[in-house]
């Protein structure tokens, strides 16, 4: 399974997180390379998209007092339906990070989440930690065919966000995504419900945390994450009750 590494200056000082998936005949963790449908560079065709600013966000999009929730490693088809729920009950949008295999094996959920207006994020293909250690090649063969599948399963809407595992953004791996369209998304607040610690412990971790910045991490995928969406049940009317509104990363 892969770890989650923690990387300061990437986040304002809060936590990486990033969770191990496992999608039949897709997905390899670690330092292992791409799967064979990811070996093509960026054409100029898929360069079309109008570019965007390569430096990563944490900024909300929505004046004032404001979250962006970000749920990342899906779609999962016990999770993510469960998460869309809760969302879909508080009337809260989300920004999706998600796996680009997950994504072509559940396109179904893909689409959910689009249509239900939340905003589609590319998490790479292989969700490999240490991409910032591969070559330039390797990073492109990790960014570039998920945001193709990503978008082949969503049908129409575009992925607007990049968020590299870990937290393992490079130079490079951000104009990648930044020329094709997608700003690099960091985080400020880390759950750490990957860690399964209790929906407690989850629920008092994000609003001791909240203070870092804007930008909330939760997870969908990677296994059991009956502990985010009860911690999200309590955090979202909370959140509201404590003034703020929820937007999505600048663009």
């Amino acid at each position: 399974m892969a770890r989650h590494v923690r990387r300061s200056g990437i986040i304002g000082g809060a936590a990486v997180a990033a969770a191990s998936l496992g999608v039949a005949g897709y997905l390899t963790f670690g330092q292992s390379g791409a799967t064979s449908e990811a070996h093509a560079e960026p054409t100029q065709q898929a360069r079309a998209a109008a570019p965007v600013d390569p430096s990563i966000v944490h900024a909300s999009d929505r004046p004032g007092k404001s979250l962006n929730i970000t749920i990342d490693d899906g779609p999962d088809p016990v999770w993510t339906p469960k998460v869309l729920s809760v969302l879909k009950q508080h009337g809260v949008k989300a920004t999706f990070c998600m796996i680009g295999p997950s994504a072509k094996a559940h396109p179904d959920l893909v689409k959910q989440v689009a249509a239900a207006g939340h905003k589609l994020c590319d998490h790479t293909m292989s969700h490999n930690t240490g991409m910032d250690h591969r070559p330039e090649s390797y990073q492109s063969q990790q960014i570039v065919p998920a945001q193709q599948m990503i978008e082949q399963a969503a049908g129409g809407p575009k992925v607007e966000y990049y968020r590299a595992p870990g937290g393992a953004f490079t130079p490079y791996s951000r104009k990648v995504a930044a020329e094709r369209g997608m700003r690099p998304l960091g985080w400020n607040v880390d759950s750490k419900d990957f860690e399964r610690p209790g929906t407690d412990a989850i629920v008092r971790t994000v609003k001791r945390e909240l203070r870092n910045g804007p930008t909330v991490l939760f997870h969908d995928g990677g296994g059991d994450r009956s502990q985010t969406v009860g911690a999200l049940k309590r955090l979202l009317p909370w959140m509201k009750q404590q003034g703020y509104g929820f937007g999505f990363p600048q663009r």
